[in-house]
């Protein structure tokens, strides 16, 4: 359990750092918005790329894919401060996007089997973990930039935490409880169940990512909020997000997971369809709030119920093949929020998001369903 933690906190600790260091990054670079745009979309390319192979690895190697692939992020993390170009950046972004996917899947396959082993939940208490280092990160980095650090003090110093992390991860005695299987028991097939728990853990993310990344502009721009409190947003939300998981892993001790997914995709749009109509910035944060304590809980259920559907043999190949569809939707989700907001609005595009989360609530159950039938 101690292992999956701080997995989950190094991981939150690097992105989010990152997300407040990115301007020193663009500006040491020296590259445009548009160069930094293509090279961001590496990042996604390189987990897409690395997450699938890293459930085959889990499978062969056991539970020594975790803190290798972590010790593998915190050397990637440092490469961004060094590019010099778009092509050095966007080749950097590849490899940190290789390797963040490979940790992503190391440290959700770790989890479900913790929750397996134990019998208690955890997915999301740590994922509500990771959104508390992203918080506590991002202050951070705030406070060293207003102290006129660049990207190298910043990031290096976040690999040197990871790296410190993924020390502790490979001491002797803290393993973890994942354990090689067989090859005729870790081969991997695309059935049903997975592809059902990855699109409705993808739609959940579109959600997420779309109220994460959109919600300042939605605030500066639609409602003329001022700059300090329409910057607060995404803080806002990664706040009730903490918030939501934490209080959902209690949660799971009295209702069933299909029923807390079907709650958090209830709430989230509640949340989404009061922050897209809002006629202030103050309700609109409210929206975002309660958005963000709804929709915190459903990936971490869902992963959840994916690893324990495929049992001990073949959790970590279905967890990637899960996670690996999930993050379409997380890369996707605030692209279609552009798309549609150019062609009818920001407001109406983001009541779309509400739509979405109501679909997510409304296939809990299916979800639910399909792990059963699967497994009997």
């Amino acid at each position: 359990m101690l292992k999956t933690l701080a997995g989950f906190s190094a991981f939150g600790l690097f992105w989010g750092a990152w997300g407040a260091i990115l301007p020193a990054v663009k500006a040491e670079t020296g590259v445009s918005d548009a160069q930094l745009g293509g090279a961001l979309l590496m990042v996604g390319l390189g987990a897409l790329l690395s997450m699938r192979f890293t459930g085959y690895l889990i499978d062969r190697y056991g539970g020594v894919v975790l803190p290798v692939a972590t010790l593998l992020f915190a050397a990637c993390g440092v490469l961004p401060a060094l590019a010099d170009s778009a092509v050095t950046l966007g080749g950097a972004l590849f490899l940190l996007g290789a390797t963040s996917g490979a940790t992503d899947v190391a440290i959700n396959a770790t989890g479900t089997t913790a929750e397996a082993d134990t019998g208690k939940p955890l997915m999301n208490l740590a994922h509500g973990l990771f959104s508390i280092s992203v918080v506590a990160a991002s202050l951070g980095t705030a406070g060293l930039r207003a102290a006129g650090a660049g990207a190298m003090p910043v990031l290096g110093g976040v690999s040197v935490v990871i790296v410190l992390i993924a020390a502790v991860l490979l001491a002797p005695g803290s393993r973890g409880h994942i354990r090689p299987v067989a090859k005729e028991q870790g081969k991997r097939r695309l059935e049903p169940a997975l592809l059902v728990f990855g699109g409705l853990c993808a739609l959940a993310y579109v959600v997420e990512n779309a109220w994460q990344s959109w919600s300042a502009v939605h605030l500066a721009t639609t409602l003329s909020a001022a700059p300090a409190l329409a910057s607060s947003a995404p803080a806002v939300f990664a706040a009730a997000a903490a918030t939501g998981r934490i209080s959902g892993n209690a949660l799971l001790r009295l209702v069933k997971p299909t029923q807390l997914l079907v709650a958090g995709g209830s709430v989230a749009a509640v949340g989404s369809a009061l922050a897209a109509v809002a006629g202030n910035p103050w309700l609109a944060l409210v929206g975002i709030a309660i958005a963000g304590l709804g929709t915190s809980v459903c990936a971490p259920t869902i992963i959840s119920l994916a690893g324990a559907w495929a049992g001990p043999e073949r959790r970590a190949g279905a967890v990637s093949t899960v996670t690996t569809i999930a993050y379409l939707g997380f890369l996707l989700g605030p692209a279609a929020v552009g798309a549609f907001s150019s062609i009818w609005s920001l407001p109406t595009a983001l009541g779309g998001v509400a739509v979405l989360a109501v679909v997510v609530a409304v296939l809990g159950p299916v979800a639910g369903r399909a792990g059963v039938r699967q497994t009997t």
